[in-house]
């Protein structure tokens, strides 16, 4: 059973670059026209029109990145003439969603360490139509212009940052790891390590950056506080937090030949640092947009160029 909350968008017209931009696109939804004033036989129209038009997008709930990225495929899509579908659910039902073709894809897995039980359940059933960012992973991140360099430094030097390392929820396996693996691998048990909520770190991360005072919590990558906020991340020397992970996009098990077109597109995108974290730090810390939708119009507008440089990079 698929969760009530349904994303939908009605398409509609951008301004300037944007609508160059996505029209430039030509996915072929718009190559119906008449071969009556071209002369055409319509075999190259065809040819064009490969893709099915309706595709609906699994949202992994709770998983930023994922959502964002969602939405901005939503108007990419929609724009070219594709009517989507987007609903948000647990990522375990989306999976199970798309094995049974209750979803056709999902932007959002986390290989090959966070999803791997998924992987393993349900591989055979699905597309891996590629990864679109390779530096997911867990981090302990300070002010940029602080001292320390690494977690090393940070036992060093712990009275620099009020002896405090700043955590998130009780429960989140970032907090495990970094009790069960950080703290004891880097000498840390005499730093106070406060374990509260994402919204107070991320409170105190702001008073400390806007005050410019040394401070450190606990992260991960991807985030928009790295857009909002002069931080770096503290270097891992012994791996404590683990390995950075790729973000893959999943499709149907017959993906490939009902979206041939759509394929290449998606393998060819690719988010980095900069763009990604804007793009979520629009959409999750603004007060401009009155939705998502709107804060990816705004993003494109920022990235005019965006959709043209993915068809140059997939050859479509």
């Amino acid at each position: 059973m698929i969760p009530a909350r349904t994303t939908t968008r009605t398409a509609r017209t951008r301004r300037g670059a944007v609508v160059a931009a996505t029209l430039a696109l030509g996915l072929g939804l718009s190559a119906c026209a008449s071969d009556t004033d071209t002369g055409e036989t319509g075999d190259e129209s065809a040819a064009a029109t490969e893709d099915e038009t309706e595709i609906s997008i699994g949202i992994p709930s709770g998983w930023d990145e994922g959502i964002a990225v969602s939405h901005l495929w939503t108007a990419i899509l929609e724009d070219e003439g594709y009517t989507v579908d987007s609903q948000t659910a647990d990522v375990g039902v989306i999976y199970t969603g798309l094995a049974g073709g209750d979803f056709d894809v999902t932007f959002d897995v986390w290989l090959p360490y966070t999803h791997a039980s998924y992987l393993e359940e349900y591989g055979e059933e699905v597309t891996d139509l590629g990864y679109w960012y390779d530096d997911a992973k867990l981090t302990i991140a300070v002010n940029e212009d602080s001292p320390a360099q690494s977690l090393e430094d940070l036992a060093e030097m712990a009275d620099e940052y009020g002896n405090k390392l700043v955590g998130i929820e009780a429960g989140a396996g970032l907090t495990k790891i970094t009790q069960e693996e950080v703290i004891p691998t880097y000498g840390l048990e005499g730093m106070d390590y406060s374990i509260s909520s994402t919204p107070a770190m991320l409170a105190e991360l702001k008073g400390a950056t806007d005050a410019g005072e040394n401070v450190a919590v606990t992260l991960w990558r991807p985030h928009w506080a790295y857009d909002e906020f002069p931080i770096r991340d503290l270097e891992d020397p012994e791996g404590a937090l683990g390995d950075a992970e790729e973000i893959h996009v999943w499709g149907t098990s017959d993906f490939e030949e009902r979206y041939p077109t759509l394929t290449k597109l998606i393998g060819a995108f690719e988010l980095d640092d900069e763009q990604l974290f804007s793009l979520e730090n629009m959409m999750f810390n603004s007060d401009e947009y009155a939705d998502e939708q709107a804060a990816v119009d705004a993003w494109l507008e920022e990235n005019p160029t965006f959709v043209e440089d993915l068809k140059e990079a997939a050859g479509v």
